[in-house]
């Protein structure tokens, strides 16, 4: 099993509680760990409830930050259909909610092969053209010890210290294990880029309040390609939308985050 895999299966308990454990191996430089990977360990144990393996749309809310170590998480079905299940869970840690998710449930090997869009996945330059992160920033961003990004140059002057100021990341993304992605790697592919707010030219920490995905198809193997874009900055609130891109040019994942921008405090990396 990938490292990736392990750190996102989880064991039953009873009566919709299941034990699970918060790795540490997927930090962000910041207080608690990256919320994609939260949502990806929360998912995975919700599906393993349901009658249907993939999550279809799910939102969740990032009440309190959680931290490495036990955790419990709670799950309710709603409805459950022919085609979906609708459900909840919630992750608590020392008898606090840290996150609380809904969603619904489907088998995205199951959905037809009509695409009508006019979407177009981003232009990068070749993966090998592209910025790879020094390896000493896996030292304290330890979700990168376990996953291979590289940044289209033309968006990444954060990483120079020579912001744009335009709230746009594209960069290619792929587990550093060779693990081909799946339905819940993609949950954590959404929330793996810095925050768009560091190519603004804001440093500074940068919690999720609120991220919703929708996956839309079943991954190929490869590389993934991921474009983070916000319009509006206000209140000290920013919104990104992102774009997940297999390696067939198909769009597999879609999301919407809130998170809040709090300048001057450490920063963290998803």
């Amino acid at each position: 099993m990938s490292r990736f895999g392990a750190d996102t299966t989880s064991s039953s308990l009873v009566d919709g509680r299941i034990a699970a454990e918060v790795s540490a191996e997927w930090g962000t430089g910041g207080p608690a760990p990256n919320g994609g990977y939260l949502l990806a360990l929360v998912a995975r144990a919700l599906g393993g409830t349901l009658k249907h393996p993939h999550p279809l749309t799910i939102t969740a809310h990032y009440l309190s930050a959680a931290t490495p170590g036990p955790a419990v998480i709670e799950t309710e079905t709603l409805r459950e259909g022919r085609t979906q299940t609708t459900a909840m869970a919630r992750l608590v840690q020392d008898g606090k909610e840290r996150i609380r998710v809904l969603a619904a449930y489907g088998d995205l090997a199951d959905l037809p092969d009509d695409v009508r869009t006019t979407a177009k996945p981003p232009a990068l330059p070749p993966v090998e053209e592209c910025y790879a992160p020094p390896k000493e920033f896996a030292e304290v961003v330890t979700m990168m010890r376990h996953t291979e990004v590289r940044h289209d140059p033309a968006t990444s002057g954060w990483a120079r210290g020579k912001p744009s100021g335009v709230g746009l990341l594209r960069s290619w993304l792929r587990l550093a294990d060779g693990t081909e992605p799946d339905p819940f790697m993609l949950l954590y592919t959404v929330d793996a880029l810095p925050p768009v707010a560091f190519e603004m030219a804001l440093n500074g920490w940068v919690p999720t309040l609120e991220l919703t995905v929708h996956l839309r198809a079943l991954p190929a193997p490869g590389w993934l390609r991921v474009q983070a874009e916000s319009r509006n900055l206000a209140g000290g609130l920013i919104e990104e939308d992102i774009e997940v891109w297999d390696s067939e040019d198909r769009l597999v994942a879609q999301a919407r985050q809130l998170a809040k921008v709090r300048l001057h405090s450490p920063a963290q990396a998803g």
